[in-house]
């Protein structure tokens, strides 16, 4: 083997492989070569520890300690690791501590918890509310897994029993949940009477009786005592194996089992044949339910409101211990060289996660410091002028911010009430996006959430009581005091701790939090929202003690928790599709009415970031945004063009009334839909002609997008309760009105074409932003050429990585003949290389050098942004356009006129393109776009000394 070059200790540039079935780490391992030459130094992997063979993404994970078998096993996944290596590459895992996938029998910890309910070895390992309100789920885990009320699936006979190996279990179509052993005499019981006048051999019916014997002796469930779990544990896989080796021993008494399971089971049509069946599933540590009741009552929390997904409580050190294992294991042998930490707002403390993290890499590595300097991003969403927490032990985030404000830059603000117009016109939408946000949060508060939110409610109430000043307010009342305080919550949660002050940023949120519900609520007690804001604030009564302390921030805590999932079900999965004025800026983190950012504003998040997260990911499409960077790029073209797409607007619509359908006395898709449609068409428009088979296949994946994006809005049709009819009309909108043969595809297409040139220019200035501002850059799997995807899972698609490794060899010479054959992508595939090799010969620059915004002068200076990086005598200078339709396409050579960039210092020396070649002299201490952009519409510039 050659020998390993050396690893980069902050990565230079990442990208991102999403790891399935369907992309294996021996497919990865062909492709390092590739993302090598492309000036990738690490990899950043989906989450690839074991989860169900069908999951697409991983974060349903299953088994922290295993690699999933899917992707590969233990000797692929060292050869990928061994071949990045010999590369000098590395690789950043994505790390899910959070929750845990719960369908499947390769959850063990899960399938034990089902099985023996509070004695279970794991049932601290999950957040469940073993003693909730509904009384008749106490010691109970509510499972919401059936597709039907209970009673029908139970007499429609979906519900079956089996033997397997000593255990018995209850399957429903694929699921398998296993049987509380001492029920299990429910079953052998009436066994056993038939065994007394069968063949069974005596033996065999003395050991049945005493299998019976041990099951009544076994301690019950409830019993969670340490000694009684121990007993318990090893206990009931005796009586397991002992019932194994009787039915192969006694072959009849495993055809007398199988024939009382199957009388259990029922017959369709007689309901009185399935109560033995209801009896067992009563005595059962869980209970089944329609899926759709789990809103309301669920006993565990989950990730978000998914059923598959229950949360851990990787705050316990023994928890913290058994899910990092493996992952330890390969940080300390060199295989993981950073993590990303998966939705860490969901964690009970996330400082104190992170802390204990750290530590733990050193421990492992044996080295402390270079624990510290190890690269370690979290998946946090700051909103506004929200800041990552300064004293979490971190090089930064996953990057949704920078997407937002790069987005911002190309937005035309002067446009925004002429698109608004537009918007109101079309839509008859007055609502505007933070009332939206606040009934949406609020919808999600009474729909999917309700279960979280009540439970907050009684403990609020709890607390109440003891506080003289607050004790008469009603357990109803708090809940609702909870429910508006979530609902206006500006953030996705505060981070107060056990034993500290509130951070300003806390207290900040909390009261202006409680502000808001006092507005939006006049009729309620205003001491009502105060009270709850002390208790988030943690101020105590005086005569409190430290149980009623203990219980006071056990709330906090858990209201913590929760807005987290709030926000992003009320504001990313239903507001985002509600309001659609300019889907561009609907991303996640992002403020859809914040129209724009100017370059000021730009520069000045940079520069924050450089001062205080200088290595933080900067990423402008990832597995979750809402669409790609170049939809995203195109759609954000309107904004320069709001006459044009008004009229087109206008015109499509007139166009296409026709082939709507009334549903419901309403017509689908309704104004709304449509004017998200339209976008989404032109943000998703192939540059190449369609052929009949991409033809299909582009209507198809369009129309998986709005009914996906139908059923997040939650008006016209829910993913809990579908309108097939609603879904069915848009379905057919969608293909009619692109079918060749229809008026409105030749109406769309000059619309269409201009948004596409003009959205590559935004392309392509944001893609050089991203690899030369402060932060580390990413590349979502695909994007090193033209991308776009729409949510997923369209985002998820196979990448053709042959024709990628075509295109690098076929890159002509000279970089102007990119530019004119740029719908083929060779443009953006080359400039991503270029920068990125610069980026790997030029590390400290990148990672330390300081940012000076240029000031441009001339007729197209506020088309354009520049700015200077310099580090010890090292320099490069970064102009690419903004709001380029007022220039025109291309917008290079003598297209800028006399627009000029002014150099700092009077600098005099000649420049060289990075990209081109072309060495430019400045003129006057100022550089002419004209010369600078003379090929290329975005240009990083070097000393030619």
């Amino acid at each position: 083997m050659p020998d390993e070059l050396p690893i980069p200790e902050i990565p230079t540039a990442t990208y991102r492989l999403q790891f399935n079935k369907g992309f294996t780490f021996n497919q990865a391992r062909e492709i390092v070569p590739y993302l090598k030459d492309l000036g990738i130094s690490h990899v950043y992997a989906s989450p690839y520890f074991t989860a169900p063979a069908e999951s697409m993404h991983g974060y349903d994970i299953c088994d922290h300690n295993s690699l999933n078998a899917a992707i590969g096993t233990r000797e692929e996944y060292d050869a990928l690791i061994a071949t990045l290596h010999t590369h000098g590459m590395g690789q950043i895992a994505d790390f899910v501590p959070n929750h845990m996938g719960i369908v499947t029998p390769l959850n063990a910890w899960w399938m034990d918890v089902l099985e023996n309910g509070p004695s279970s070895l794991f049932a601290s390992h999950f957040d469940i509310e073993w003693h909730p309100v509904k009384e008749q789920l106490h010691n109970k885990v509510l499972l919401p897994m059936l597709g039907d009320q209970y009673g029908r699936v139970l007499e429609r006979g979906e519900l079956k029993l089996a033997l397997d190996g000593g255990a018995f279990f209850i399957r429903y179509f694929q699921a398998k949940l296993p049987v509380e052993p001492r029920s299990c005499l429910m079953i052998l019981r009436p066994a056993f009477e038939r065994m007394t006048a069968s063949e069974t051999t005596p033996e065999a019916r003395l050991e049945m009786q005493s299998i019976m014997t041990a099951l009544e002796h076994l301690p019950e469930c409830t019993q969670p005592l340490p000694e009684r779990l121990e007993e318990r544990a090893r206990e009931k896989e005796i009586i397991k194996n002992r019932l194994a080796r009787v039915c192969v021993e006694c072959p009849p008494v495993l055809e007398i089992i199988d024939a009382t399971m199957r009388d259990m089971e029922g017959r369709p049509g007689d309901a009185k044949s399935f109560d033995a069946l209801d009896q067992l599933l009563g005595a059962q540590v869980f209970r089944l339910s329609d899926w759709r009741v789990a809103a309301e009552e669920i006993n565990h929390r989950r990730f978000f409101d998914i059923n598959d997904l229950a949360a851990i409580r990787v705050e316990l050190p023994e928890v913290f211990e058994a899910t990092h294992r493996l992952v330890m294991e390969l940080i300390g042998n060199g295989s993981i060289d950073g993590l990303r930490i998966d939705h860490v707002d969901g964690l009970w403390h996330p400082r104190g996660y992170l802390q204990q993290l750290r530590q733990r890499w050193g421990e492992v590595l044996g080295d402390s410091d270079k624990a510290d300097r190890a690269y370690l991003l979290v998946e946090k969403i700051v909103m506004g002028e929200e800041r990552l927490r300064a004293d979490w032990p971190v090089q930064g985030t996953t990057g949704y911010e920078f997407a937002n404000e790069v987005t911002g830059l190309f937005i035309d603000s002067a446009a925004e009430k002429a698109v608004s117009d537009t918007y109101a016109k079309f839509t008859s939408a007055t609502r505007r996006f933070e009332d939206i946000v606040y009934q949406t949060k609020l919808l999600t508060m009474r729909r999917a959430l309700s279960s979280e939110v009540n439970m907050l409610g009684h403990m609020l109430s709890r607390l109440a009581v003891k506080n003289r000043w607050y004790r008469d307010f009603t357990l109803n009342a708090l809940t609702d005091a909870v429910r508006e305080i979530a609902a206006c919550f500006p953030v996705y949660r505060a981070y107060l701790a056990p034993g500290e002050e509130p951070a300003q940023g806390d207290r900040e949120a909390v009261l202006r939090a409680v502000l808001l519900a006092k507005r939006r609520n006049p009729s309620i007690e205003r001491s009502l929202f105060n009270f709850l804001g002390e208790v988030l604030l943690g101020k105590y009564p005086q005569n409190l003690d430290d149980a009623g302390r203990e219980a006071h921030m056990r709330f906090v805590l858990k209201f913590q928790q929760c807005t987290g999932p709030v926000m992003a079900k009320g504001v990313e999965d239903t507001a985002f599709y509600i309001f659609n004025r300019l889907v561009a800026l609907n991303e996640v983190g992002g403020d859809p009415e914040r129209f724009g950012m100017s370059p000021d504003a730009f520069f000045e998040r940079c520069s924050r970031r450089l001062a205080s997260h200088p290595h933080s990911m900067l990423a402008t499409t990832t597995h979750d945004t809402k669409r790609s960077e170049d939809a995203r790029a195109r759609i954000a073209v309107l904004s320069e063009i709001p006459a044009d797409w008004h009229k087109a607007l206008r015109q499509w619509a007139t166009n296409n009334r026709r082939f709507k359908r009334r549903v419901d006395g309403h017509t689908a898709p309704d104004a709304n839909e449509e004017y998200l449609l339209y976008q989404t068409l032109l943000g998703a428009w192939p540059d190449e002609a369609l052929t009949a088979e991409t033809r299909d296949t582009f209507i198809a994946r369009i129309q998986d997008y709005m009914i996906k994006a139908i059923k997040e809005a939650k008006v016209n049709s829910r993913w809990i309760q579908p309108n097939d009819e609603w879904e069915s009309a848009v379905r057919e909108f969608v293909h009619t009105i692109l079918q060749p043969e229809n008026h409105f595809v030749p109406a769309f297409a000059p619309l269409a074409a201009q948004v596409s040139r003009h959205g590559v220019v935004n392309s392509l200035a944001q893609l050089v932003l991203k690899s030369t501002v402060p932060g580390m850059p990413d590349f979502y799997q695909g994007c090193e050429l033209w991308d776009l995807s729409l949510v997923d899972p369209d985002n998820r698609r196979p990448v053709d990585y042959e024709k990628r490794r075509a295109l690098i060899a076929s890159l002509p010479e000279d970089p102007a003949d990119l530019m004119r054959e740029w719908p083929d992508g060779r443009v953006k595939l080359f400039i991503t290389r270029a920068l990125l090799r610069m980026r790997a010969a030029h590390p400290a620059l990148f990672q330390k050098g300081d940012l000076i915004p240029l000031t441009a002068t001339g007729a197209f200076a506020s088309s354009c942004v520049a700015f200077r990086r310099s580090l010890e005598g090292t320099s490069l200078i970064v102009v690419v356009p903004r709001l380029s339709c007022r220039i025109g396409f291309p917008p290079i050579g003598d297209a800028w006129k006399d627009t000029a960039i002014t150099l700092p210092d009077g600098a005099t020396g000649l420049v060289r393109d990075l990209f081109t070649g072309r060495e430019t002299a400045p003129r006057a201490g100022a550089l002419r776009l004209a010369d600078v952009l003379r090929d290329l519409p975005v240009s990083v510039l070097v000393s030619a000394a």
